[in-house]
């Protein structure tokens, strides 16, 4: 039997991790969720409150946690690398506190350094994070990006060179954003679309895709801009979602949406999802 795809989203922590983040995904209807234990644009190390902590761990939902967006391993700026690293080391550690699954981290920007260079630099600091995870932490999850700039990884097949820098580590798993993916041109609303790029990703990775972004794109393919739509409502459409949903690739794995608007907006989004999954 096929394992069945958890289908949820990121939900809002107001009110405490467990006490606002049960009950806005009870409001959405999720099925797992993923959150921010810290301010997404800062880099700051906010503690959590133990007993928050301890309900969501109790509380049996599948949880993961999104680093700040401000982690960048491949910045030639010293200042950014070391924060990058305190950062990521706060956010798994937060991560095993509350019994998440995956912890999920951009994979980085070049910024003004060279390829090469970056990558040498992503080895160097993101290996000892992945050796330290302890046996039931949660795994760090690499999610490619759109495109934008001197991105390190944005198509399926930049995933493979980067996993290489972390000599596969086992810990290492990977997190697809789909609007990421449509922008750095992988066409996911052409006709076999969804499946070229599942089974590359597959091919070149197997096993190692933990999470799905569920997000339509605002933008054409290959446009290289990370703006994303409700699921539907963008240039990738419902449809592909559905093949997506039944790609061996993506059997058991959650999804995640990210998309704009408050719950009616992201309950909407869910209820198309699991309709998709269901029919």
């Amino acid at each position: 039997m096929t394992p069945t795809s958890l289908i949820g989203g990121h939900v809002l922590v107001a009110g405490g991790l467990a006490t606002g983040g049960l009950k806005y995904m009870a409001e959405i209807g999720a099925e797992m969720i993923q959150v921010f234990v810290t301010n997404p644009r800062a880099w700051a190390l906010a503690e959590g409150k133990p007993e928050e902590d301890a309900k969501l761990a109790e509380s049996g939902v599948e949880a993961f946690v999104h680093v700040p967006y401000l982690a960048n391993f491949g910045s030639p700026s010293p200042e950014t690398l070391a924060n990058s690293i305190a950062l990521v080391r706060h956010t798994l550690r937060r991560g095993a506190e509350i019994g998440a699954k995956g912890v999920v981290v951009h994979t980085g920007s070049a910024v003004t350094q060279s390829r090469d260079d970056a990558l040498r630099q992503v080895r160097e600091n993101l290996l000892p994070l992945l050796e330290e995870i302890p046996d039931g932490g949660p795994d760090l999850l690499l999610e490619p990006m759109a495109g934008q700039g001197a991105m390190l990884c944005a198509t399926v097949q930049d995933i493979e060179p980067y996993l290489a820098a972390l000599d596969w580590h086992p810990r290492a798993g990977i997190c697809l954003d789909t609007c990421h993916a449509f922008a750095a041109g992988h066409d996911l609303a052409a006709p076999g679309g969804v499946k070229e790029t599942f089974d590359a990703l597959h091919e070149i990775a197997p096993g190692r895709l933990k999470l799905i972004h569920a997000n339509d794109s605002k933008d054409v393919c290959g446009a290289k801009k990370d703006r994303h739509e409700n699921i539907g409502a963008g240039h990738i459409g419902a449809q592909p979602f559905a093949e997506l949903l039944r790609h061996p690739a993506v059997a058991g794995v959650p999804i995640c949406i990210e998309t704009p608007g408050k719950a009616p907006k992201h309950a909407e989004d869910i209820a198309l999802l699991k309709k998709l999954r269901d029919s």
